[in-house]
């Protein structure tokens, strides 16, 4: 294992009161707490604590569960209600060794857990509704993936298990990495919003096509087309997935729409998943599943992560901190967590304090200055007019002066002192680096400098003077990213200008 974490995207939570109530709801915990309260002061079990085949047809009665998997489903209830500590058992000793199968062999009780979550502490209660849930993760990820095992097992006999090809742990292992990628996907576009502040928004929030997930788990970062191989395994896991998330909806996690059983023949061939990856309206996409965590799904898959040595921040985090670590994390968040953790920051503090130590935090010629001025820039435009005079403080100095005068312009501030050429190519050479760094869509920056260029005439004559770190990369990049050969060739001449006097003077 690599020695350092994984970090992921930063999402959003909502307050432990609000995901407490929410938790109280989801249909596992319901049973289980429905299921002590039918226990009453004792309720007899066999030796391995399972309730008597007779109880457990009242405890389905009890839950109004019917059908084929009634008994099952209580069976489960049964099961988290134990395992969460809601229920205690006390079995006889020596029962476990001599007690016949389905014998009564002891007693279960009201547990401390019951105790605890009836009286409505709310970190008692996401307690008792993760360990739930991952009582839900282990029942989901215990189905065998029949599909893949169809070769292997004699004449379609399913249960011949023992000797088929299948790892238990691997399953687990398999369904991990699926809510896994689901987190960060949903992060990254926007999905923490599943952990919104209005719980009516973030049921709207963006869910994530099963196809989309599947691929996530199947195809190569660096593979632009999957061949017809991999995209019979994308819908190999798609239907294994869409088995399993089924069977997760009870726990709260997640929210599933599953899979239109149209798109499966007679034969049980299922559609190709190339059909759903390519560009679909959103009524046909949604034939193919579409899942999306909960908010209770954020929290207790973050919990989970984090006990796995991930680093898994929360939008927030960053509130108390000083400005120089706020930018430095900013560059690495999706636009709109970091406005929201932006906003955070700047929401206990003065306005023209906090844009002073902004301000202050931004200036730097190391590699990861442009970066953070591009980030100070941002932030800025969350302020007021109240931020005015530190903005002020700024207009001479070389790295600030040209964000200073964006901000003070577009707030229609009066007697703004008009900026040297020398500030305007800075700052234009600055922002060109800090869209460099940040990896930005290559087809946006190259329509960034056919339009700096057609603006400027000379450009590359006066750019290469620009007394900024960056200057000799940028350049070399608009040689890069302008499609015109000639203006691309005095980009490189420009750049290579630049190095030479970087040279003549270090």
């Amino acid at each position: 294992m690599s020695a350092s974490p994984l970090v992921l995207p930063p999402v959003r939570l909502l307050p432990a009161d609000e995901l407490a109530r929410l938790a109280l709801g989801v249909p596992l915990l319901d049973r289980a707490l429905r299921l002590v309260r039918w226990v009453g002061a004792e309720r007899r079990v066999d030796a391995t604590g399972e309730l008597l085949e007779a109880d457990l047809v009242l405890a389905a009665a009890e839950l109004g569960i019917e059908g084929e998997d009634a008994l099952a489903d209580a069976a489960q209830a049964w099961g988290v209600a134990v395992e969460a500590g809601l229920l205690t058992l006390e079995i006889e000793e020596g029962a476990e060794e001599h007690a016949l199968e389905g014998e009564p062999a002891g007693r279960a009780v009201r547990g401390d857990a019951y105790e605890a979550v009836s009286a409505g502490d709310p970190d008692d209660v996401l307690e008792a509704w993760l360990t739930a849930a991952e009582y839900g993760l282990a029942d989901a990820a215990a189905v065998p993936d029949f599909d893949s095992l169809r070769e292997t097992l004699d004449d379609g006999d399913r249960s011949v298990l023992d000797e088929a090809d299948w790892d238990p742990q691997e399953a687990a292992e398999f369904l991990d990495t699926a809510l896994a990628n689901l987190y960060v996907l949903m992060a990254m576009d926007g999905g923490a919003a599943a952990g919104d502040e209005e719980p009516e928004a973030a049921a709207e929030a963006g869910a994530v096509p099963l196809p989309v997930l599947a691929a996530s788990l199947v195809v190569p970062d660096e593979m632009e087309q999957p061949s017809d191989a991999v995209l019979e395994e994308v819908t190999e896991v798609m239907m294994r997935l869409d088995e399993q998330f089924r069977l997760l909806a009870p726990t709260g996690l997640l929210e599933y729409q599953p899979v239109d059983e149209a798109l499966i023949d007679e034969d049980g061939e299922q559609e190709p998943a190339e059909a759903a990856l390519d560009p679909l309206d959103p009524d046909e996409i949604s034939r193919y599943g579409l899942v999306r965590l909960t908010p209770l799904g954020v929290h207790g898959l973050r919990e989970r992560l984090t006990d796995a040595g991930a680093y898994a921040p929360v939008v927030g985090d960053l509130a108390a901190g000083p400005a120089v670590d706020l930018l430095d994390a900013l560059m690495e968040y999706p636009d709109h967590v970091a406005r929201a953790e932006a906003a955070a920051w700047l929401a206990d503090r003065k306005p023209a304090e906090a844009a002073a130590e902004l301000l202050v935090a931004a200036r730097g010629d190391d590699p990861g200055a442009p970066g953070r001025r591009l980030i100070c820039q941002q932030t800025l435009a969350l302020l007021g007019p109240e931020a005015e005079p530190a903005l002020r403080d700024v207009l001479d100095d070389r790295q600030l002066g040209g964000l200073a005068r964006v901000w003070l312009t577009e707030r229609g501030a009066a007697d703004i002192p008009a900026p040297g050429s020398d500030m305007v190519f800075w700052l234009t050479i600055d922002t060109l680096a800090a869209q460099l760094s940040a990896d930005d869509d290559a087809d946006l920056l190259g329509e960034m400098v056919r339009d700096l260029v057609a603006r400027h005439d000379g450009f590359f004559d006066a750019a290469w003077r620009v007394e900024h770190p960056a200057t000799a990369d940028v350049l070399e990049a608009m040689g890069r990213l302008h499609p015109d050969r000639k203006i691309a060739k005095d980009a490189r001449k420009a750049a290579f200008k630049a190095r030479s006097r970087e040279g003549a003077t270090s």
